[in-house]
């Protein structure tokens, strides 16, 4: 830092110095530092009281010469003498005219020294009063110590009531959580009320008509709001203001956690009102009394300007009423205002109503499915099982002291109930299938035992197996050694007529055995256009499935249609 010192100084400067420097990125260094400078100055009193005078403040280093340290200024006379009337807060009796600003180098201690001389001309001739607030604080009376005015309702009759104004507006939402029914908004509270020991005539203090002073010097009105549950944690005001015929203003912002019943019929295209109730704690309503001037249109449209974010809700209206209340015996005003918002919808649709409804259509899709196998048993088991996941994140959502039960939750539980008929349909059909495979399985069983118990008689004559005393072909004879020997009926022609070329004497027996032979054809052809035909429980299914099937499609769109018509118009 330059050892710059002011050369008509005489005091130390009492005030701290600025404790920060800037460093920009050419290499220049900027330091900026407020002082309280008292210094000599040689009055010339010859035209008093109608002077001007002339007071020098002389920079210079105190031991580098000008070619060590070189001082200049960049701004002009007028600049400079413009920016300080700008940043002129008090001139006591004096009128500030201008800054001169020069620049010269004098022989110090056998050494040149720059120094920058700002003279400061202010004239004594001006006969405008100079007034301060703390004036008007002294005509009052106004101070910290003064129990006058803090310690009881500003009124000079205890008969009379103390009338406070309450304007309320909305700054933002910041939070609106239905599980544990709370609502967090930003507002700005405005009040107002008469202080019968305050007033001055402004014609007397150069035209002041108000006063900021601290919140704790003065009265003020016992306020709460009945649905607030924690305390706020924004800092209050810090300050106040009081206008010279008594009124005292006070402006304070606060974040406020307050109670709110959600109504979540209609989650997630719902609408809530959420209510703040003003009242005194311990005045009653011939000592304070609570009232708005501006009307709930005039409220809705500041707080429409004023709105800084809403979080996921769209701010509708605020409703404000004023009604007497009783409390413990004693009747109170109340101020109340209330806070109309919709929920912005559209990430719950893409986020949860639609992917349920994906579900729904993909349990539809698995009748394309074949019924063997498994594949769409399981299938539609993955598919609950999505479902259930969305109730659970739902469940997180919702409060659990609804007095109705949400539409969202019926949508919900219609689908699960539709997917689970769905589900229980399509095991009886598999159960169904596995039991007609069974009774195919078991008549395939029985075959093979008859080929067991005709396979004894492969070694005899075909012709003793159904010899008696009554000619009858018998499955066991003919057609178990058909199946049993794997032999076609050509086969087993050839073979009979090998057999009577044998054997003489059976001539008498061809036309029968012929008989017989057709009988056995036509048993075989029989056998196998059954065993191409389904069974009997499969074709049942398959009237099952397309009879559910009308059945979903007709009540999924009878309960959409349902559940639309409830959320427009519920």
């Amino acid at each position: 830092m330059p050892d710059i010192i002011i050369e008509e100084m005489i005091e130390k400067d009492k005030s701290s110095p600025s404790p920060y420097l800037k460093i920009k990125f050419h290499g220049f260094t900027e330091y900026r530092n407020d002082q309280v400078v008292v210094s000599t100055c040689r009055l010339t009193v010859y035209k008093f009281p109608f002077d001007t005078q002339s007071c020098n403040i002389s920079f210079k280093s105190v031991l580098h010469s000008d070619k060590e340290i070189e001082l200049y200024f960049i701004e002009n006379n007028t600049a400079i003498s413009e920016m300080s009337r700008r940043a002129m807060r008090t001139q006591y009796e004096w009128l500030f005219v201008n800054i001169i600003s020069s620049n010269k180098t004098q022989e110090a201690f056998g050494f040149n020294q720059t120094i920058i001389v700002y003279t400061l001309a202010v004239d004594g001739e001006s006969s405008e009063k100079v007034c301060s607030y703390q004036d008007v604080l002294n005509y009052l009376n106004l101070t910290s110590n003064n129990e006058l005015f803090s310690m009881t309702r500003p009124v000079k009759d205890h008969k009379q009531s103390t009338e406070v104004s309450l304007e309320l507006l909305l700054y933002a939402i910041l939070d609106v959580k239905e599980i544990d029914q709370t609502f967090v908004p930003y507002v700005w509270i405005l009040m107002k009320w008469q202080n019968d020991y305050i007033s001055w005539d402004p014609r007397d203090f150069c035209g002041i008509t108000n006063v900021s002073l601290p919140t704790q010097v003065l009265w003020k009105p016992d306020l709460t709001i009945e649905e607030m549950i924690e305390k706020d944690k924004a800092p209050p005001s810090p300050l106040l203001t009081i206008d010279y015929n008594g009124t005292v203003f006070v402006q304070n912002d606060q974040v406020l956690v307050s109670t709110c019943r959600m109504h979540v019929y209609k989650f997630p295209f719902d609408t809530q009102s959420c209510t703040l109730s003003f009242k005194s704690v311990v005045h009653s309503v011939t000592e304070l009394r609570l009232v708005h001037h501006w009307s709930s249109s005039e409220t809705t449209e500041w707080s429409r300007e004023l709105m800084r974010t809403q979080y996921e809700w769209l701010f509708l209206n605020m409703k404000v009423t004023n009604k007497s209340v009783t409390m413990f015996g004693a009747e109170q005003d109340m101020i109340v205002y209330t806070i109309s918002m919709k929920r912005r919808s559209l990430l719950y649709v893409i986020n949860f109503l639609l992917p349920v409804f994906f579900f729904l259509c993909l349990d539809l899709a698995s009748f394309l499915i074949s019924d063997k196998g498994g594949e769409k048993l399981s299938f539609k088991v993955t598919v609950l099982l999505a479902v259930t996941v969305m109730q659970l994140i739902l469940n997180e959502i919702l409060p659990s002291s609804s007095n109705r039960i949400p539409l969202i939750v019926v949508y919900c539980i219609g689908i699960f109930g539709m997917m689970l008929l769905s589900l229980l349909e399509t095991i009886v059909v598999v159960y169904l299938m596995e039991k007609d495979s069974a009774s195919q399985n078991n008549e395939t069983d029985r075959g093979q035992s008859l080929n067991k118990v005709c396979g004894g008689q492969r070694g005899k004559s075909s012709f003793s197996c159904c010899e008696g005393e009554e000619k009858k072909w018998t499955p066991c004879g003919c057609i178990c050694d058909a199946s049993a020997d794997e032999t076609t009926p050509a086969e087993l022609l050839k073979e009979r007529s090998s057999q009577l070329t044998e054997e003489p004497n059976a001539f008498e027996k061809v036309s029968d055995e012929l008989k017989d032979v057709v009988k056995t054809l036509i048993l075989l052809l029989s056998s196998r256009k059954e065993e191409e035909k389904p069974g009997y429980w499969t074709r049942k299914t398959e009237t099952i499935n397309k009879a559910y099937f009308i059945f979903y499609i007709t009540a999924a769109s009878l309960f959409l249609l349902f559940m639309f018509f409830n959320w427009n118009h519920a």
